[in-house]
């Protein structure tokens, strides 16, 4: 089973920028798509972006568009998310996601499969990032 670990999360200003890690352990993630999601207190999970195991394609939710940068490194077993211009909105906390039982899926994928949760069958602890007006 996949163990992933987050970082990168703080506290900043509006308009300042972050960049969130992922990191597995155990086994490799490099065949398996990851999204990020992020809860802000009392709301649902909610999806924020995704990356296919290649990395050639990725997914975001529109209000990111623009702003956050999905990515991996598959040397280094990781999978970052850049985040620019943040906003009060991007207050959460975040986390990674994987989904082990679709390895190397390829083509377009849909968004009722990468911005659902239960596609993704590993989690992460989170990472909290507050953003301050």
């Amino acid at each position: 089973q996949v163990q992933v670990v987050e970082s990168g999360g703080g506290a900043v200003q509006a308009g300042s920028s972050l960049r969130l890690s992922c990191v597995a352990s155990e086994r490799t993630f490099n065949s398996d798509v990851v999204g990020w999601f992020r809860q802000a207190p009392g709301q649902e999970r909610e999806f924020v972006a995704a990356i296919n195991w290649s990395g050639s394609r990725t997914y975001y939710k529109d209000p990111v568009k623009g702003r956050f940068t999905i990515s991996r490194d598959g040397s280094k077993n990781t999978v970052w998310l850049q985040m620019n211009s943040l906003e009060p909105e991007d207050t959460a906390l975040y986390y990674c996601a994987g989904d082990s039982r679709r390895p190397y899926l390829n083509g377009i994928l849909s968004p009722s499969y990468y911005a659902n949760r239960d596609s993704y069958d590993f989690w992460g602890q989170g990472t909290q990032v507050t953003v301050s007006s």
